[in-house]
């Protein structure tokens, strides 16, 4: 099958431009629909369901060495100086505050939602085979905002594996799998590439492990990630102290993650709008999956919220 469409369904949305377009009845139902199914997924494997806040402080996110690694995507926020609001207003002409009309940014908001799983988990001791599953909102600058597919605010969500190497190692061989397998069912034509996110010093001897062996694969419809498996060693287990519980030495971690509105981007040109792209879905489920029957019973029912 060809792609039918060349422009997304959300196409004119007022906030498209800006990277924050708006969802119809329909995108929103697939969005709650996939969510579900990827949620499923990963309850049946063991995880445990969290919710995380959608910001961070920017001093735990730094920790983290966040923003070294990726400052071209780093968005903060700040709120108002009430002591300068008098000379210091909103600018109608650029549509800004001023940065002197702002206090310190001391929170960011995250470009992925493992971040605040490793958080929450530090200082703590953990089981070997800890999982643990969120969907939140993400934030990421880019140079060029596109649609469903490249926004400013999006949603993913993430199945994290936290405990022992081989735990860590396991989730992404399982995950791979299932995900090769939906996408052949959903005959949506995806390829797994090598790619880099830099956790670890550029001039380390991690660093040239990674470079050996990749921390990261995403799985690409056209030239659009749509999901992605990520290994980070024990480095997240290091910066934030989660240890293991049999042997104290620091947490492995692993994440998969899926972008649900780039999901959308590539269903809706793949198979050529809501319907259809909807239907390729429910059909794949059948296929592939006896895990997400409530995925399957809620669609066309009442509406769960997606935060």
């Amino acid at each position: 099958m060809t792609p039918t469409i060349t422009t997304g369904p959300t196409s004119g949305s007022p906030g498209e431009q800006s990277g924050l377009p708006s969802l119809g009845p329909e995108g929103t139902a697939l969005l709650r629909l996939l969510d579900d199914t990827f949620e499923s997924w990963g309850v049946a494997a063991g995880a445990s369901p969290m919710t995380m806040p959608p910001l961070l402080p920017a001093a735990d996110l730094a920790r983290l060495d966040y923003y070294e690694n990726f400052p071209h995507q780093a968005v903060v926020a700040a709120p108002l100086d009430m002591d300068r609001r008098e000379d210091s207003t909103f600018c109608g002409e650029t549509g800004c505050f001023p940065c002197d009309a702002l206090q310190p940014a001391a929170l960011g908001l995250p470009s992925a939602s493992c971040y605040a799983v490793y958080l929450d988990h530090e200082g703590r001791q953990v089981q070997d085979t800890t999982l643990v599953t969120v969907v939140g909102w993400c934030f990421r600058k880019e140079r060029v905002y596109e649609g469903l597919r490249r926004q400013l605010g999006f949603r993913m969500r993430e199945i994290v594996a936290i405990g022992s190497r081989e735990h860590a190692e396991e989730h992404l061989c399982a995950f791979t799998d299932r995900i090769t397998a939906f996408a052949r069912a959903l005959d949506l034509p995806l390829r797994k590439e090598a790619a880099s996110d830099p956790f670890f010093d550029k001039g380390g001897s991690k660093a040239v492990l990674q470079r050996l062996s990749p921390v990261k694969h995403e799985f690409l419809y056209e030239d659009l990630a749509i999901a992605s498996v990520n290994t980070h060693r024990n480095f997240f287990g290091d910066r934030c102290n989660i240890s293991l519980a049999s042997t104290g030495g620091p947490a492995f971690t692993s994440c998969v993650a899926f972008g649900l509105e780039r999901w959308l981007s590539a269903l809706t040109r793949r198979h050529g709008g809501w319907d259809a792209a909807t239907h390729a879905v429910l059909k794949a489920i059948s296929a592939t999956d006896t895990t997400s029957t409530s995925a399957r019973a809620s669609h066309g029912g009442p509406a769960r919220p997606v935060v």
